[in-house]
């Protein structure tokens, strides 16, 4: 069931007889293919169709079926018309002559004489009652030929059939649809009532084939974030006609000329990335273009393949210099929040939310690509509230988890550490009871204690930050002993060590005195 806007669109192209049918430029499959679908289809209407392009055709879509039916310049007449009554005088001969920015229009009669009453002037009559224009978000996109024919635009009504976001409604008509994949997604419900209510198949093969190219180039086969379920289902719907859709996969996916792989090395080896803004970009110059020996058209889907090869990026642009001197730039994003049509608008562009382009006119590839970089930046630090060095790092790690760029302090000299000494097994000594105890670790005596006191001294150990943490050699002294008063019913264990510390002389001049065990510790047992 078609809308109202679908069938105002029906009745001007029957009450019509000669329509002209505009492409944008540059020209790719969606473009061309509507184009050329509506060529066909409504030439079997009986209708009088001429498609004109501006920009030459890109070698990739030569296949397309009868892309020969494009011309680049418009048949109709605009002359400036000088009319002669031949009532009173008949013509001899006639000249022209331009002198001083003047033309003079030189007719000399045969007998008779002109006169000023004999001479009208006229303007040439339009010679078409229709224009459409596919794929165009507004009329600056069809470059010279508009810029050419201005008036033409204001005497003949405008169809405008366009699914860019950016489309500023300029047709009397405009059957635009924005969720739509394609335009020539929107021109199949169009054939399909024109052919129901003229009683004719206008969709064959060939149209068919045209239509799903146009819905295959603008998804990048279906892998692109405007693939909806309606695009599914008219492209199944038109392989249903007859689309050969693996004529147009070979040909615009899987056939590269070796020039074109040599242009794609070049500006892939030129990637640029800005992980700060989220920004990948590239450029080619003529000079790319005459070392690899290739053609402007032939960067065909490269901003695709800098996408593929930039993982983490928001935004990815390709800016390419153009012979007439101009640079055209395509901007890609890689999620709707980020906005590449708002981006192209800041230079005149369009398209999209998530694929946009535009070019300049008025500066050279190395100023266009700085100018260009600085409002990707600006709009960036706007979106992402980047204001200071600190935030920029704080969303960085937000996002990614990681920071994406380092901040280097200056290297400070670390004065050297002592290195910690290993204290040695601790000594044993036995004192009699009369002997005055080694200070710091002396056990308190107890009353009636008739048995030698026994103290344990460790050497000073040297003090080590609690992240030092020294190792001791036997493990038992890492716990560290509870002091308490000595009792008279001490068990004494002896407790085989690792290494065999020093024997220690007694100091006691008693003959009963007895030295430890080499080899033995006396602990006490809680």
């Amino acid at each position: 069931m078609i809308n109202s806007t679908q069938k105002q669109v029906i009745d001007l192209i029957k009450r019509s007889k000669k329509i002209l049918v505009l492409p944008s430029a540059p020209p790719d499959g969606d473009s061309l293919g509507s184009a050329i679908a509506l060529y066909m289809s409504l030439r079997k209407l009986g209708k009088e169709v001429t498609v004109i392009c501006s920009d030459p055709i890109p070698e990739v879509l030569q296949f397309l079926p009868n892309i020969k039916a494009i011309g680049n310049k418009v048949v109709s007449s605009t002359d400036f018309i000088i009319t002669i009554d031949l009532k009173n005088a008949k013509v001899d001969k006639i000249n022209s002559a331009i002198e001083n920015n003047k033309v003079n229009i030189i007719i000399t009669p045969k007998e008779g004489r002109f006169s000023e009453s004999d001479v009208t002037f006229n303007r040439g009559e339009v010679e078409y009652d229709l224009v459409i224009t596919v794929d165009c978000a507004e009329l600056k996109q069809l470059r010279g030929f508009y810029e050419q024919n201005v008036e033409l635009f204001h005497q003949v009504p405008v169809v405008n059939i366009d699914h860019h976001i950016s489309n500023v409604h300029f047709g009397r008509v405009n059957n635009v649809d924005i969720m739509a994949s394609s335009t020539t997604e929107l021109l199949v419900p169009l054939l399909e009532e024109l052919a129901n209510e003229e009683k004719i198949d206008l969709i064959d093969e060939d149209t068919a084939t045209l239509l799903l190219t146009g819905i295959i180039t603008d998804t990048g086969s279906f892998q692109n974030a405007n693939t909806t379920p309606k695009a599914f289902d008219v492209a199944a719907q038109l392989v249903s006609y007859g689309a050969r859709q693996q004529e147009i996969i070979q040909h615009i996916y899987k056939t590269k000329q070796l020039s074109q792989l040599k242009l794609w090395g070049r500006v892939l080896s030129k990637i640029q990335v800005d992980e700060t803004y989220r920004t990948v970009w590239s450029v080619v110059s003529q000079q790319d273009f005459k070392d690899t020996g290739s053609t402007e058209d032939e960067t065909g889907d490269i901003i695709d393949e800098l996408m593929t090869n930039a993982p983490g990026a928001e935004v990815i642009i390709l800016m390419k210099e153009k012979q007439d001197g101009t640079v055209s730039v395509s901007v890609r994003t890689t999620s709707p929040s980020v906005d590449a049509a708002k981006i192209a608008e800041t230079f005149g562009g369009g398209g999209h939310t998530q694929a946009a382009g535009f070019r300049i006119n008025d500066r050279g590839l190395r100023d266009a690509e700085y100018d260009v970089i600085n409002s990707v930046k600006k709009y960036q630090t706007e979106r992402l509230g980047l204001t200071s060095l600190a935030q920029k790092q704080v969303v960085d790690q937000t996002i990614y988890g990681t920071p994406q760029f380092e901040i280097t302090a200056p290297k400070v000299e670390q004065p050297k550490q002592p290195q910690p000494q290993v204290p040695t097994q601790p000594q044993v000594s036995v004192q009699p009871q009369n002997q005055t105890p080694v200070p710091e670790q002396t056990q308190p005596q107890s009353q009636g204690l008739a048995q030698p006191q026994v103290s344990v001294q460790p050497q000073s150990p040297v003090q080590t930050p609690q992240s030092e943490v020294p190792q001791f050699p036997n493990p038992q002294m890492k716990r560290r002993r509870k002091k308490r008063p000595v009792s008279t019913d001490l068990n004494l264990k002896p407790q085989t060590t690792t290494e065999n510390p020093k024997p220690i002389a007694s100091t006691s001049s008693a003959s009963t005195q007895t030295t430890p065990t080499p080899g033995i510790i006396y602990r006490f047992e809680d």
